[in-house]
């Protein structure tokens, strides 16, 4: 496979492209492209059809890029070009995620001063992967807590009060 640098003004979007893309969407995808560079080639057919890569082509476009790099799936019979166009899509979706391993590498990024955002997690989503700390307090904050007295305590989850007297 060979990657070709084709100009935007000659590639065809697939006019049954099943994908949407926000403006949002779009935006992201070219902070990824400005950042990194275009490292994920679009994908068409022998006619500059998009297979794949809609997204990237209108980031592209946002960013006034001339050409985008290109590979050409000449091997694709019609039918398995439209099922890949969805499968292309599909699958990625159908991965899922490590919680522990994304929350180490998002905290990584933010010690290294990589903006999250250039990575399309939200802050909702990144503040949804932080874990509560159960580690063992120090004698001094042990001694704090001693000396309080609390009729009731919340829940750190959910905000339930729970009356101590109870217990």
């Amino acid at each position: 496979m060979n990657i070709v640098q084709i100009k935007i003004e000659a590639l065809i979007p697939y006019v049954n492209n099943a994908r949407t893309h926000s403006d949002a969407q779009v935006a992201q995808i070219a902070g990824s492209i400005k950042e990194f560079g275009f490292n994920n080639p679009v994908l068409i057919d022998e006619e500059s059809g998009i297979i794949a890569g809609h997204g990237r082509v209108l980031a592209a476009r946002k960013l006034n890029l001339n050409t985008v790099p290109c590979i050409k799936l000449n091997h694709l019979s019609p039918a398995q070009r439209k099922a890949y166009i969805l499968a292309d899509n599909k699958l990625a979706l159908n991965a899922g995620w490590d919680n522990d391993i994304l929350r180490l590498e998002l905290a990584d990024l933010k010690e290294l001063d990589i903006d999250t955002d250039l990575t399309g997690f939200t802050l909702d989503e990144i503040g949804s992967l932080k874990q509560l700390n159960f580690e063992a307090a120090t004698e001094e904050e042990q001694g704090k807590l001693d000396k309080l007295d609390p009729k009731w305590i919340a829940c750190p989850n959910c905000g339930k009060e729970f009356d101590l007297r109870e217990t």
